[in-house]
């Protein structure tokens, strides 16, 4: 049986939605209430868990494959992982955001930047040579320019409307996110055809 852990969630029902169309059973899994663990008749069983234990999932071999999105796998070793492919769903954008009045500010030492993907924002900045000051947060950081307790932020912009909310805007996209298919390069190596039949089985919008 092939195990598949899944991102609970919004890439879940995006997920489900291209199991359906690629003609899986997804029965169980909508009508699963609180369950984790569900088997379904095509010979899959799907594990449902938060994005950022999809890899240590996948890092014990108690799953094959890992449903996940782009932006969990910058903030990790990603040596240790193979993409078997773009699944065209979860779409979205990281994006450094603040208020109108950004762009004409001139900055006496370091940027704060607050965001809760502190590698991809020192890459970010990294290549544009300018050095900063990053704040890690877990969760609502529209508020810290709102605050002035940040210069601005880096964040995933699915359509900007709390961005808008809270008076703050795009400044500059930085690159897109979408949802992967992913699995330990090691057990890649040893379930190359299971993978890719499977691979070639769903209907991915191109």
């Amino acid at each position: 049986m092939l195990k598949i852990a899944v991102t609970k969630g919004r890439i879940e029902r995006d997920f489900c939605k291209l199991l359906e169309r690629s003609g899986y059973d997804i029965s169980p899994i909508l009508n699963k209430d609180r369950k984790l663990i569900i088997d379904t008749k095509d010979g899959v069983e799907y594990v449902f868990v938060k994005a950022s234990d999809v890899t240590t999932y996948l890092d014990y071999g108690v799953v094959d494959l890992g449903v996940v999105g782009k932006d969990s796998l910058i903030e990790k070793d990603c040596s240790k992982y193979v993409e078997l492919a773009d699944l065209k769903i979860g779409k979205c954008k990281f994006c450094l955001a603040s208020k109108g009045d950004y762009k004409s500010k001139k900055f006496e030492g370091k940027e704060v930047i607050a965001t809760k993907y502190p590698k991809l924002t020192k890459q970010f900045f990294s290549k544009k040579s300018s050095k900063v000051d990053i704040v890690n947060l877990n969760g609502s950081i529209e508020v810290a320019p709102v605050l002035d307790m940040a210069d601005a932020i880096v964040d995933l912009v699915e359509t900007g409307d709390t961005l808008r909310a809270n008076g703050l805007e795009i400044i500059e996209e930085i690159c897109d996110v979408s949802t992967r298919l992913v699995a330990n390069k090691d057990v890649a190596d040893v379930k190359k055809d299971e993978f890719n039949n499977f691979v070639k089985s769903l209907k991915i919008d191109m």
